[in-house]
């Protein structure tokens, strides 16, 4: 992926030199100890990352050249969706496209939605417009899950911000409200499809990413090809040694995931990225 040198988003808030995000000292293993505690027991745990999110911040290990260095490069990619969504969304859907702050963290954070650990995986907080990520992730995916590479990591980005594009049409709004009203079936079956139509966001960015930056180098189509066949629910189910169930996909399978990749980065049309019509919604 040919990302260096180029300009970089001033929507980037570093949180990684905080220690577990302002965690009031506790540390990361504190942290994700109150998390545990949270998500075995069924309490909520908010007041309590509130708390400590307004204690003193830790001191954080000082930033590492290759830490550095995904800074720059997720700051490149934002920028290159910013560049790209503005027109896409005013002239496709007649929406003035706001960028969203992505959040770069160690361990453990506070959003507008929560507290989560860096073991939930990257995400996006509708309550706040922002993208939270550590890029230890990116690490993961190469060691653990075979789906290394910059562009791969690219498509993680893009797949976030596909959700802000999906906050912006008030997509995910309606989502979120029905998906409280129904049994946990259909809520899944909903959760794929939102996920899908993110996926298929994230193909439009590289089309037009393709389209105007040059940004594609041999292979990376095939490294976000081997991403997204790598988060599908069935593949994560498998490699913990679970029988896939499809009733319990909140993501969509390694297969599903690839195809809408790819149907956005043949169209380029946000039309094309309707999951919820091609499900007969």
């Amino acid at each position: 992926m040919k990302w260096r040198g180029r300009r970089g988003s001033s929507n980037i808030e570093d949180r990684r030199g905080m220690g577990a995000a302002g965690a009031g000292g506790v540390g990361v293993v504190g942290m994700l100890m109150v998390l545990a505690v949270g998500y075995f027991f069924g309490v909520d745990i908010t007041p309590i990352m509130r708390e400590l999110d307004q204690g003193q911040p830790g001191q954080g290990a000082p930033l590492t050249q290759a830490d550095q260095e995904y800074g720059e490069f997720v700051s490149v990619v934002l920028a290159d969706t910013e560049e790209v969504w503005a027109p896409v969304l005013r002239d496709q859907a007649g929406i003035d496209y706001a960028d969203p702050t992505l959040v770069l963290f160690r361990g453990a954070v506070q959003s507008a939605c929560g507290g989560a650990s860096s073991a939930m995986g990257p995400f996006y907080c509708p309550g706040d417009r922002r993208v939270y990520l550590d890029t230890d992730f990116f690490d993961m995916m190469a060691e653990r899950m075979g789906a290394g590479g910059d562009f791969a990591a690219a498509y993680v980005i893009a797949h976030e911000v596909g959700h802000h594009v999906q906050n912006l049409t008030g997509t995910l709004g309606r989502v979120n409200s029905l998906r409280g009203r129904i049994s946990e079936r259909d809520s899944n079956a909903l959760s794929v499809l939102t996920e899908l139509q993110a996926d298929c966001y994230a193909g439009i960015w590289a089309r037009h990413a393709q389209d105007r930056f040059g940004t594609l180098e041999a292979g990376d189509l095939e490294e976000a090809m081997r991403a997204a066949a790598a988060v599908g629910d069935d593949a994560l189910q498998a490699s913990a040694g679970r029988t896939p169930m499809p009733d319990s996909f909140t993501h969509g399978s390694a297969a599903q995931r690839q195809e809408w990749l790819m149907r956005g980065f043949r169209s380029g049309r946000m039309e094309q990225c309707d999951t919820f019509a091609a499900a007969g919604l």
